[in-house]
């Protein structure tokens, strides 16, 4: 099994120094697995589609589609502690976990959720009618702000555009943050998000394969693409290393970034990655 850069303790004493030593023209990024990040500016942290429990294993367990896990957790959600909100893209269960979430809500009372506004039935059918204050839904370009982080919906296509799935530009101080949550390229994507000048995209590269029960995001060649068109000031992989039967390698993702003089960053879950504004 893949062990996390750092792991437990060790990851909470980096966020901790971190947000200790916080400072405006900072922003600092730890992958989570999957499509999961804890984002910290100015000492304030928001998580971003965390899976951090073994739920999917347990449910796919000796079924066709077994959900081996590749890399070690990070963290216990319940130790993840001073949370302003936590977003979810879409419903399916490594973006909206109830044995994630629900520790995570414990540890962080005052945390917002933010998600699809078409998703919030579905949510608090997962994780309980006692959430529903919390609740921050948007629809496709509107925008809410939590503290130092202003969070603000775009398309997202998990196949196809539906209003269930959702990005989310995340704004906080000089930093504009993309993260796509799980799609494949669209009409008019490139030219939707090039306007936010993103100083980090973060985009699966998982690809797509029916015939394994993959479907519904870029690979890696789309991924280095997509950032260059959007003029992302850096691109960072996700969704990979979680599961045997869904993973990829970031290789052809970062052969092309090199071709196309995409600025790229290859994280391994638990790192953090410490980003500064681009020049003007």
């Amino acid at each position: 099994m893949i062990q996390p850069a750092r792991q437990d303790d060790d990851f909470l004493a980096d966020v901790a120094a971190a947000r200790a030593g916080a400072q405006a023209d900072r922003l600092h990024l730890w992958w989570l697995g999957q499509s999961g990040f804890l984002v910290c500016h100015a000492g304030q942290c928001v998580v971003l589609d965390p899976y951090l429990s073994d739920s999917l294993t347990r449910k796919y367990a000796g079924t066709g589609k077994p959900h081996v896990r590749l890399t070690a957790r990070v963290v216990d959600p319940a130790r993840l502690e001073g949370i302003s909100a936590v977003s979810s893209s879409h419903n399916h269960t490594d973006h909206l976990d109830a044995e994630t979430l629900r520790p995570l809500f414990a540890s962080n009372p005052g945390a917002r959720f933010v998600l699809a506004a078409a998703n919030r039935e579905f949510a608090l059918q997962r994780l309980g009618a006692e959430h529903r204050p919390r609740l921050a839904p948007l629809t496709d370009g509107t925008s809410t702000r939590i503290g130092a982080f202003t969070f603000t919906a775009v398309p997202a296509a998990h196949e196809e555009l539906s209003p269930e799935y959702a990005g989310f530009v995340v704004s906080a101080g000089p930093f504009r943050l993309y993260h796509s949550g799980d799609t494949v390229l669209f009409p008019g994507m490139a030219e939707r998000l090039r306007p936010f000048a993103c100083d980090v995209a973060l985009l699966p590269i998982n690809g797509r394969a029916p015939e394994r029960g993959v479907s519904g995001n870029l690979d890696g060649l789309e991924a280095a693409r997509l950032a260059r068109a959007i003029g992302a000031g850096c691109v960072v992989p996700c969704h990979h290393e979680m599961f045997a039967f869904n993973t990829a390698s970031p290789e052809i993702f970062v052969e092309e970034c090199i071709r196309l003089g995409q600025p790229h960053r290859v994280a391994r879950a638990g790192e953090k990655l410490t980003f500064h504004p681009r020049s003007s």
